[in-house]
């Protein structure tokens, strides 16, 4: 794989967002105003919210998911370094993998980059996996060639289980298990 480095800017970019912790639902929705306040960003579409079981460690509340379509002048490290100055101001923690979290931010794609550097893979390794990614992606991006790959609608059959449910953005959690824990 190449360097991280695109071509030219602005780049259209794919953001995906994930909470399971203090109102999952605002905290996604707070993200992405978050990300839209960026330098040199800009908001160009985002998906649904969608609800789903967590995945990797399932002893923790559904999480609610949602993907991002940006145009940035910001280079690839420098938006997964805002990416993770926006989780830590959102009071991030990494316990341990596939722990509960406030906040979650990928940088899925980038560009047409394939790349592997320290510390960001483009595009995201896992991402043609994963339901509660290629759901809101396709539903933004129908179209979606993940790099080095095919297009994204033909990973959603393989993906075990869509297990997704759309809600709307003022949902709230029944559970009192989604509140923050201290």
């Amino acid at each position: 794989m190449n360097s991280c480095t695109p071509a030219r800017l602005p780049a259209h970019a794919f953001v995906a967002l994930g909470s399971n912790l203090s109102d999952p639902a605002g905290q996604v929705l707070a993200a992405l105003d978050a990300i839209a306040a960026l330098p040199d960003t800009r908001l160009l579409a985002r998906s649904s919210l969608y609800l789903n079981a967590a995945v990797g460690y399932a002893d923790q509340p559904d999480f609610i998911n949602a993907v991002a379509q940006l145009e940035t002048s910001l280079a690839p490290h420098q938006l997964l370094d805002a990416l993770l100055n926006i989780e830590h101001a959102f009071g991030r923690e990494r316990t341990f993998r596939n722990a509960p979290r406030v906040i979650d931010l990928d940088v899925l794609s980038y560009a047409a980059l394939q790349c592997h550097d320290a510390g960001l893979t483009l595009p995201h390794p896992r991402m043609h996996e994963r339901a509660f990614v290629l759901v809101p992606l396709l539903e933004i991006a129908p179209d979606m060639v993940i790099p080095g790959l095919q297009a994204a609608a033909h990973y959603l059959p393989g993906v075990s289980g869509h297990g997704l449910t759309r809600v709307a953005d003022n949902w709230i959690s029944k559970n009192k298990s989604t509140e923050k824990r201290p």
